[in-house]
């Protein structure tokens, strides 16, 4: 069970910011950009010819980062759970978006898996499932973003980059961690070997 309602938490940030990086609970559009920047160094220099799912998408911005550095992948997919997220993300973006729980719906085969703060409102055990989930289903590896602190909060999931470590090797994965670009906050990538 989360943390929290993530519909409700949702719910109260839109209703506060509305379909902004604030909205999305970034602290900022630059703190998203900064986030976006490190994971896109994580994955494979060229994107053209990989599919690449974005769990947890929000509105679709990494897409449109993507896009805006003349990235974009050759497939793309996002996958949301909030309804209105999704439908957003639908309208800017014009990709294909799904609603869809990490924890529980099936998820496609990919090339690549991205997400970025999605795993934020989740306990340790369903952060270390949805990791696991989202390495099994892509060929090449999963990218994503943590907070970065003790695991004390009645809402936030803190993590520390020896618990994904230690997740990387239980599924047999390479592991990168990047830390130090934004206070409180680390990225990972989980590798295939080879890929």
């Amino acid at each position: 069970m989360p943390r929290i309602s993530v519909h409700d938490f949702y719910d109260h940030v839109l209703s506060h910011y509305g379909d902004t990086a604030e909205g999305l609970h970034y602290q900022s559009a630059n703190s998203q950009q900064t986030r976006f920047r490190v994971l896109r160094e994580l994955l494979p220099q060229t994107l053209g010819g990989l599919s690449l799912v974005d769990l947890g998408c929000g509105f679709g911005d990494f897409l449109i980062y993507l896009r805006a550095q003349g990235d974009e992948p050759g497939g793309y997919l996002g996958v949301d759970l909030h309804e209105r997220m999704v439908a957003v993300a639908r309208e800017r973006t014009g990709a294909e978006i799904v609603q869809a729980d990490v924890l529980t719906d099936p998820l496609p085969a990919a090339d690549w898996y991205v997400c970025s703060g999605a795993l934020n409102n989740l306990t340790l055990e369903e952060t270390r499932v949805a990791v696991g989930r989202c390495y099994a289903a892509a060929g090449g590896g999963f990218v994503f973003n943590l907070l970065h602190g003790k695991d004390n909060s009645q809402t936030f999931n803190y993590r520390q980059p020896a618990e994904v470590e230690a997740w990387a090797a239980a599924l047999g994965a390479e592991v990168t961690i990047v830390d130090g670009y934004l206070h409180r906050d680390f990225s990972a990538a989980l590798v295939k070997p080879g890929a």
